[in-house]
C-alpha cells in the first residue's frame, strides 16, 4: 500500500440460504472481518446490495485519499459479475450504460497504473466474454484488473491480471469443462495443483500473474 491511499473491500450480502442461495455471504462477512480489523489488509469495507449502491460508496469513501486497491467478493459468470441478480458487464464502460457515470467516478479515484481492481469471483475472466471484460475494464480504470477463470472457493485457481493496453495472457478456453469460448456452458473447479492458484486467505497476487 502507498501512504495516503485507501484499500477497500466490497462483498455481496444477499447470498443467503434463506433466499434459496448457497449461503456464501456468511463466509464473505467473516472473511471481511479477518481482512479488515484483524489483518489490516483493507481500510474500508462495505456490504452492498446493488451495483448502484456499491459504486456510489466507492466514489465517496474517504474522499481525500486515492484508491490503491478494490477487492470484490461475490458471484460471477463469464464476463458478468453480480450483486444479487444485478450484473455488471463490460457494457458498463460504454457512455450509454446506466452505470457509466458512477463507474467513471470510481475510475477517477484510482491511484494510477499500479493500483488494482480484483474481482475474487468465479470464472469471470473465462471465455471470450471474460477476455472482453478484462480488456475493457483495465483500459477504463487505467490500472491492473484481476480475476479468475475457474470456480473458486477455499482454493482459487485461474488467477490472472491485465494492465491497460494489454491483451489477455491466458487462453479463452482456460477453465472450461463444457462448451467453447464463444458459447461456454460449465466451468471447472479450483484445485491446489492447478496453475495460478492461491488460497482464499492469501491477500496478494503473485508477481507475473
Amino acid at each position: 500500500m502507498t501512504a495516503g491511499t485507501v484499500r477497500v473491500l466490497l462483498f455481496d450480502p444477499t447470498c443467503l440460504r434463506a433466499r434459496g442461495k448457497p449461503g456464501l455471504s456468511k463466509f464473505w462477512h467473516a472473511g471481511s472481518a479477518l481482512y479488515g480489523p484483524m489483518l489490516r489488509r483493507v481500510d474500508a469495507i462495505r456490504a452492498a446490495t446493488s451495483w448502484a449502491e456499491a459504486l456510489a460508496w466507492l466514489a465517496r469513501v474517504r474522499p481525500n485519499e486515492p484508491i490503491d486497491e478494490i477487492q470484490y467478493w461475490g458471484h460471477a459468470k463469464w464476463g458478468q459479475v453480480f450483486i444479487d441478480d444485478d450484473a455488471l458487464t463490460a457494457g458498463a464502460t460504454a457512455r450509454d450504460d446506466r452505470h457509466y457515470d458512477a463507474l467513471r467516478a470510481v475510475a477517477q479515484r484510482m491511484r494510477g497504473p499500479e493500483s488494482l481492481v480484483w474481482f475474487r469471483s468465479c470464472e469471470l475472466f473465462g471465455a471470450d466474454t471474460g477476455h472482453d471484460f478484462a480488456r475493457r475494464f483495465s483500459d477504463f480504470f487505467r490500472c491492473r484488473v484481476a480475476s479468475h477463470t475457474r470456480v473458486i472457493g477455499f482454493w482459487q485457481s485461474g488467477l490472472h491480471s491485465i494492465a491497460p493496453g494489454e491483451a489477455p495472457s491466458w487462453s479463452a478456453s482456460e477453465g472450461l469443462a463444457e462448451g467453447t469460448p464463444s458459447h461456454p456452458v460449465r466451468a471447472t473447479g479450483s484445485r491446489p495443483w492447478l496453475p495460478n492458484t492461491i488460497q482464499c486467505l492469501q491477500g496478494t497476487i503473485p508477481r507475473g500473474w
